[in-house]
C-alpha cells in the first residue's frame, strides 16, 4: 500500500537486465553500483547466475524463461523505468523472451551491451545468441556498446584496430540500432591511448543524418579492469536517463570509468584481475605512505 504522504522527488529509474556475478565485480552487481553512484534508482532482472571470481567463470546457470519474464513484468508494471540496460543474455531463448517482454511494455530506450564472452575467455553466448540479438534487440536499441571482440563476432569478421571502427560502426548501425559505440580497450597494451568510436542517427530538417565522434583517452595502467564494459554501459544508460544527450552521456561515462580504473589501481581484491572502484567519488582510495598513513 502506498504511503498517504505525497511524494514529489523523482530520480531516474534504471533497470538492468543481466547476469549475476558472484564475485561482485561485473554483471548486475556492477550495474547497480554504477547506477547508485550516479544518483539513480537501480532495479534488476537476473538472466543467469554465474559462479565467478577474479580468476574466471566456473559455472553458468540460466534462469528459467518464465522467471525472467516475471521479473520484467514485476518491475515495469509497478515502478517503471526511464531506460533499460541489457547485459548478459546467454541463449537465443532468453534474448527472445526479453525482447518480447520489453515490446509488450513499450520500452522506448535501451542500452544493449552485447556481452558474448568473458574477459577470461569463457563463452557467455555464441553465434546463435548474437544472431538473436541482431534480429530481436538491435531494432529496439537506443545504443549498442560492443568491444572489438564482440563487434567482430557480430559482423563475422575480425576488427583489428581503430582504423576499422568507422566501417564496422556503419555496418552495425545498418542492423537497426539508433547508435553504436565500439570500445577500443581490447587493443593490446602497447597502445597507450584508447579510441572509442560513436556513430549515431539523428534527424535534421526531416532527414536522417549519420553523425560520429571519436573519444580518445589514455590507458590506465592497471590489472583491475574486471567489469569495465558493464560499468560503462550502465553509466551511459544512467546519464541518458538523467536527460543528457547521447554524446555527452558517453563522454561522462568514459570519464567515470576512467576515474574508477584509476582509483582501483591499488585495490587488492582476489587473486586475479580485480574490479574498478565504482565508489571513487564517495570513498577515495590512496596508497599508504612510508609511515603507513594515508
Amino acid at each position: 500500500m502506498r504511503s498517504l504522504l505525497p511524494t514529489s522527488v523523482q530520480i531516474p529509474r534504471v533497470l538492468t537486465i543481466a547476469g549475476s556475478d558472484s564475485g561482485g565485480g561485473a554483471g548486475l552487481q556492477a550495474d547497480l553500483k554504477v547506477i547508485t553512484a550516479l544518483g539513480a534508482y537501480g532495479m534488476s532482472v537476473i538472466t543467469a547466475i554465474t559462479a565467478q571470481n577474479t580468476l574466471g567463470v566456473t559455472r553458468i546457470q540460466d534462469v528459467d524463461l518464465n522467471v525472467v519474464e516475471a521479473q520484467i513484468d514485476a518491475v515495469l508494471l509497478d515502478i517503471g523505468a526511464d531506460i533499460v540496460k541489457i547485459g548478459m543474455l546467454a541463449s537465443p531463448e532468453i534474448v527472445q523472451t526479453v525482447a518480447k517482454a520489453l515490446r509488450r511494455h513499450d520500452v522506448k530506450r535501451i542500452v544493449l551491451d552485447p556481452v558474448l564472452r568473458a574477459t577470461s575467455g569463457a563463452s557467455l553466448g555464441g553465434d546463435d545468441t548474437a544472431q538473436a540479438m541482431i534480429a530481436e534487440l538491435f531494432p529496439m536499441a537506443t545504443l549498442i556498446t560492443p568491444n572489438m571482440d564482440e563487434a567482430s563476432l557480430l559482423l563475422g569478421r575480425d576488427i583489428h584496430g581503430a582504423n576499422d571502427f568507422k566501417k564496422a560502426a556503419q555496418e552495425l548501425l545498418a542492423m537497426g540500432p539508433q547508435a553504436v559505440l565500439i570500445k577500443g580497450g581490447h587493443l593490446d597494451a602497447t597502445h597507450t591511448q584508447i579510441t572509442d568510436f560513436l556513430m549515431w542517427k539523428t534527424i535534421e530538417d526531416g532527414l536522417e543524418v549519420i553523425q560520429s565522434k571519436e573519444f580518445k583517452h589514455y590507458r590506465v595502467k592497471t590489472l583491475n579492469t574486471h567489469g569495465t564494459g558493464c560499468s560503462l554501459a550502465s553509466a551511459i544508460a544512467t546519464y541518458l536517463a538523467d536527460r543528457h544527450d547521447l554524446s555527452h552521456a558517453v563522454a561522462k561515462a568514459i570519464a567515470f570509468v576512467e576515474a574508477g580504473l584509476e582509483a582501483g589501481r591499488f585495490l587488492n581484491i582476489g587473486e586475479g584481475p580485480g574490479p574498478l572502484w565504482h565508489m571513487h567519488d564517495f570513498y577515495p582510495t590512496a596508497l599508504l605512505d612510508e609511515k603507513g598513513k594515508c
